[in-house]
């Protein structure tokens, strides 16, 4: 099967240091990627390369068919990332937040409301400015986003973090669900137990560089 991401010595620079030194990587339609590694081993800006925001500097990389030395503008309407911070504008509801996020990719709103209550944000809280909601609630919110969105690419760093049981729960389910119709997602983080079952390929970073890798849990007899 052909990868519909594939990156051959990817090297990416900030400043003069390479922050990915030569990755080689692939993974085909559907599949779900779990890059583990320590702090500084390269994950987030593997993400941000593939997500259009880090530069390649050399090397080769193609995802979606899309070569990111030269990147389409439309590239980034294809793609996904959840990060640490869900970028949500505080004063405004989840409800407003998800429509804005809408528009700016030129998709309907219908989106919104299913799938705001999907990730379990519903009731008084749909009106309620993101500034007055917790921690988890906005990771919710930034899941909704994500969702509503339908990107062929995923992208999510460390998504696992900080959540409770159900949200742990609930971003399984939302990954299978993506990867079941089509999509690709890459996930990053410091939680194998979590991380690695829904992953059917395990990648391990340091130093900017795939160190090893390994089938993971996913359709695992």
């Amino acid at each position: 099967m052909d990868a519909a991401i594939a990156l051959t010595s990817a090297v990416a620079l900030v400043g003069r240091f390479p922050v990915l030194a030569g990755v080689d990587l692939a993974m085909p339609k559907g599949s779900v990627t779990t890059v583990l590694g320590a702090n500084g081993a390269g994950k987030t800006s593997l993400l941000r390369l593939l997500a259009g925001l880090q530069r390649l500097d050399s090397g080769s990389a193609r995802v979606l068919g899309v070569d990111l030395a030269r990147p389409e503008r439309s590239y980034r309407r294809r793609v996904g990332l959840l990060a640490h911070d869900p970028g949500l504008y505080e004063d405004l509801t989840p409800q407003e937040n998800l429509d804005f996020a809408l528009h700016a990719v030129r998709l309907p709103v219908t989106a919104t409301l299913p799938s705001l209550m999907r990730c379990g944000i519903s009731g008084r809280l749909l009106n309620t400015p993101v500034k007055h909601l917790s921690q988890g609630q906005r990771r919710r919110v930034g899941l909704a986003k994500l969702l509503a969105r339908r990107p062929e690419l995923w992208l999510l760093d460390e998504p696992h973090a900080s959540l409770d049981a159900t949200t742990r729960i609930l971003v399984g389910e939302l990954v299978e669900e993506a990867a079941s119709g089509g999509a690709m997602v890459v996930t990053t983080s410091h939680e194998p137990e979590y991380s690695v079952p829904m992953a059917d390929l395990v990648v391990t970073m340091g130093g900017g560089v795939v160190i090893a890798s390994e089938r993971g849990g996913r359709h695992a007899s």
